[in-house]
């Protein structure tokens, strides 16, 4: 699943031969991605196919792709096109497209790219072991895109989950699929259906077994993750108190989730991140405008002095709390007033981090039907100003951590500094000491002796 440009991925000297029984995954997107990408990768092995570095010694390639902005689809047409040349040189070999743009654009994949076998949507990964073998055995095009519906209050068409991980220090684990915010950019709802959470007991399950096998910390994924079990029968429980059963399960030391909506913060939330050990003390909020008419067109069920309620909130109940956020400029008629609106805010709440975004058109969305759109080159000067804003923010704030200890989850080396360790303290700041490798899986004491942009510089204690 590694992410390598089409020129380095078919690059044509020195390149390998195709090998029978193996699978290349390519990944863009989010969290969410990545783990139905682990899935499918768990789905594979069980028919008794092997991972390898790149397309060209891959069997079964499957790309693994992301709607939720226009540059990731770029990327991935691209490789697609750029794949026809292999399936000449590999006849053998079986192409599939997943993910989201596959549950959105499939006819059109098909169109300009004849030489995918199967186009799979994000609804039906159970599905992958027979449309490889059937592809290896017909050569037939295949296309699966069925999203499950929710139908009142009851839940139970839920993706199904390949339980057959082996042990790793962090994971992924979804505990709800699709949105029903229906956000006026956002094209998940389209992608990923409907609100669904996955039962209570199914997710403690999942976690055991993840614990049993040497997982430490997880990180449970949604669109709203916060909303958790509104849809669910009786005998399942809201989210916070879902934090708390995980949190009594042998061997889980670290939870976090992502990402949670903000009008969705309860104060049991709340309570949950002062008072329960295992949840840390990071808060992903996305506040995406700060610009409350801006707000209002984006479908954003609140305003920012609402916002910033909740994140004071926040920042009374739990000492030391840390927030990232999610913000988008240049959405179709942002003025440049509005725009300085969201700078200030930004000032105002005090972000450690924050994922800028220049707003990017998705078809079939509300936003992405109006006029009013923003040239690119003023969407790149806003983005670029903003990143300035947030940039000088964390700098001051990382600052503050000089000669403060911080508790770290060592979680791989240094892949700059030989001799160096690196992993995230609770605040979900990026720490590297001097230390040896045997560290990593550990949770040790750093004293801060330098900050940076990207986070800090210590010393075990």
């Amino acid at each position: 699943m590694t992410t390598l440009s089409p020129r380095e991925l078919l690059a044509p000297k020195g390149r390998p031969e195709p090998k029978p029984g193996t699978y290349y995954i390519q990944t863009w997107g989010c969290q969410m991605n990545e783990e139905d990408s682990e899935q499918m990768a768990l789905y594979l092995q069980d028919l008794g196919f092997t991972p390898v570095n790149s397309v060209w010694e891959a069997q079964i390639v499957l790309l693994n792709t992301c709607s939720v902005r226009k540059k990731p689809e770029d990327k991935a047409f691209s490789l697609m096109g750029e794949l026809r040349s292999l399936k000449r040189y590999n006849p053998e070999m079986v192409l599939g497209v997943c993910g989201c743009m596959a549950q959105t654009r499939a006819n059109e994949i098909r169109h300009r790219n004849p030489h995918v076998d199967f186009v799979l949507g994000t609804g039906d990964l159970a599905l992958l072991p027979g449309l490889v073998t059937e592809s290896l055995q017909t050569r037939r095009f295949r296309k699966r895109t069925e999203l499950p519906e929710r139908k009142g209050k009851v839940v139970t068409d839920i993706p199904r989950r390949h339980l057959g991980r082996t042990g790793k220090l962090k994971a992924f684990v979804p505990i709800q699929y699709g949105c029903d915010k229906f956000c006026t950019y956002c094209i998940v709802p389209k992608t990923r259906g409907r609100e669904r959470s996955r039962p209570t007991a199914e997710i403690l399950e999942e976690v055991r077994k993840l614990a049993d096998q040497g997982t430490q910390e997880i990180t449970l994924l949604g669109q709203t993750v916060n909303s958790y079990g509104k849809n669910l029968l009786e005998g399942n429980v809201p989210f916070a108190q879902l934090l708390w059963q995980i949190s009594e399960i042998p061997g889980i030391e670290r939870i976090r989730y992502t990402s949670p909506y903000p009008r969705d913060f309860s104060q049991e939330l709340v309570e949950t991140i002062r008072d329960c050990p295992a949840v840390m003390e990071n808060v992903h909020l996305p506040l995406q405008s700060g610009d409350d008419e801006v707000l209002r067109e984006m479908r954003r069920v609140y305003t920012v002095e609402s916002f910033i309620e909740i994140a004071t909130r926040i920042r009374e109940t739990v000492p030391g709390v840390t927030f990232s956020t999610d913000i988008i400029v240049g959405f179709p008629g942002e003025t440049e007033a509005q725009f300085e609106s969201t700078c200030q805010a930004v000032r105002d709440i005090r972000f450690d981090a924050a994922f800028t975004f220049a707003y990017s058109t998705r078809p079939g969305t509300p936003a992405g039907d109006r006029e009013d759109q923003i040239p690119r080159e003023e969407k790149l000067r806003r983005l670029a100003h903003l990143i300035e804003v947030q940039n000088d923010i964390t700098r001051d704030i990382n600052v503050a951590y000089v000669d403060q200890e911080l508790e770290v989850l060592f979680d791989s080396a240094s892949p700059k500094w030989p001799g160096t360790i690196q992993g995230y303290s609770r605040e979900f700041k990026l720490v590297q000491v001097q230390g040896s490798e045997d560290r990593i899986g550990r949770i040790a004491k750093v004293k801060v002796t330098e900050s940076h942009l990207w986070g800090f510089s210590g010393t075990l204690v």
